[in-house]
């Protein structure tokens, strides 16, 4: 079974910055070949998509929120997707999840990403992002 693991979660502090990244467990999925994303879920809320990039990295799209302070990037040679966050905030903290699929679908416009969960049937486990002083 193919999985998406991610890595990089962690504790930190108001103002500090992390770097997440996601790979395929398995040589099953060639992460490389499709569009990825990243999602996140904080306590008590809904499951929210960030930002998404497509296969080979020349389009990418974030959520406003995202927009000045998270950016995906992929790393193709190495079949992985990170998400660069700075300035991270006590309401940043959340389960950030990586997905894609042979199906993925990246809708963005300009520079804003329009998640929609469906577009992705491959999920990772999810990593823990604290944000806290």
């Amino acid at each position: 079974q193919v999985e998406l693991v991610e890595s990089g979660g962690g504790l930190v502090q108001p103002g500090e910055s992390l770097t997440l990244s996601c790979r395929a467990s398995h040589s099953g999925l060639t992460l490389a070949y499709y569009s990825a994303a990243w999602f996140r879920q904080a306590p008590g809320k809904e499951r929210e998509g960030i930002s998404c990039i497509d296969h080979n990295g020349d389009k990418s799209f974030s959520v406003e929120f995202a927009q000045d302070r998270f950016t995906i990037s992929r790393d193709n040679s190495k079949n992985t997707v990170s998400l660069q966050m700075n300035n991270l905030q006590p309401n940043d903290t959340a389960v950030y999840f990586c997905v894609s699929g042979t199906g993925a679908k990246c809708r963005g416009y300009g520079p804003l990403y329009y998640p929609r969960q469906f577009d992705f049937d491959i999920w990772g486990q999810g990593t823990q992002v604290t944000v806290s002083s």
